[in-house]
């Protein structure tokens, strides 16, 4: 039978006092915590199935609330998701939610988060994301991203920028958001990769696509992600999912 296998961790890094990524895959969440080490979900392919990262705004506060507040609305919305428009939607959702969880409350003004991540259904793959979190497809002619980055052009001399453009909350008055939301085909065996930019960052995506190819094992590939993000100064939180569709037997 066709299954979706997820392999995750989530690290705070080596510079943040704290963690305020967020993870969900399917019914399952992960906020604010660290993972000792890579954990592998298995699902049935058929059945909708979210998978995605919410990146907590750093320098505003209660990032770690909005990331958290994300990830359970999208478990909850995940399984009556069934396409393009419901998955846009339901981020327009948790864009309200965040701004309604600030409302009245000086302690959360401006919380805010990115997210990014992919919905699996039985017939295709939509990547979504609001912010500079990323969706990458790997499959045998290399590694391509699959989100848009809502972040202007880096400075000159520099690789990247810590500036978006476009967030779930982060303002003081209630926005809307535009997400990006395009298909793209995960036939069995290869691997998508969901993360925030604490692995982006450090990394560039020669040296991502690199580790993907040395190391086929999932969980063997995502620990060897997370360790060369620390060798590079895991300058912001890790948080990383791998995605790939099996036959099974």
């Amino acid at each position: 039978m066709p299954y979706i296998a997820v392999t995750a961790l989530s690290h705070a890094g080596l510079v943040r006092e704290h963690n305020e990524d967020s993870l969900v895959v399917g019914p399952w969440t992960l906020c604010g915590t660290v993972t000792e080490s890579p954990q592998t979900l298995l699902f049935p392919l058929g059945r909708p199935l979210v998978v995605a990262v919410a990146d907590g705004l750093g320098g505003q506060p209660a990032g770690e609330v909005a990331s958290e507040l994300v990830v359970l609305r999208l478990a909850a919305a995940g399984p009556d998701l069934d396409g393009a428009e419901s998955l846009g939607e339901a981020v327009e959702a948790c864009n309200r939610a965040v701004y309604a969880a600030a409302a009245g409350r000086p302690e959360l003004t401006t919380m805010g988060t990115t997210v990014a991540g992919v919905l699996l259904l039985e017939d295709s793959v939509l990547a979504f994301n609001v912010g500079d979190s990323k969706v990458f497809h790997t499959a045998q002619d290399g590694l391509r991203q699959v989100s848009v980055d809502d972040s202007p052009p880096p400075t000159p001399g520099r690789r990247t920028t810590s500036a978006v453009t476009q967030t779930l909350g982060g303002n003081r008055l209630p926005g809307s958001v535009t997400p990006h939301v395009a298909d793209f085909p995960l036939p069995p065996g290869e691997r998508c990769l969901v993360c925030s930019d604490g692995l982006t960052d450090p990394l560039p995506d020669e040296e991502i696509e690199e580790l993907l190819r040395a190391h086929d094992d999932d969980g063997r590939a995502a620990y060897e992600l997370w360790k060369a993000a620390i060798e590079a100064g895991g300058p912001d939180n890790i948080t990383l999912a791998l995605v790939r569709v099996g036959l099974g037997e």
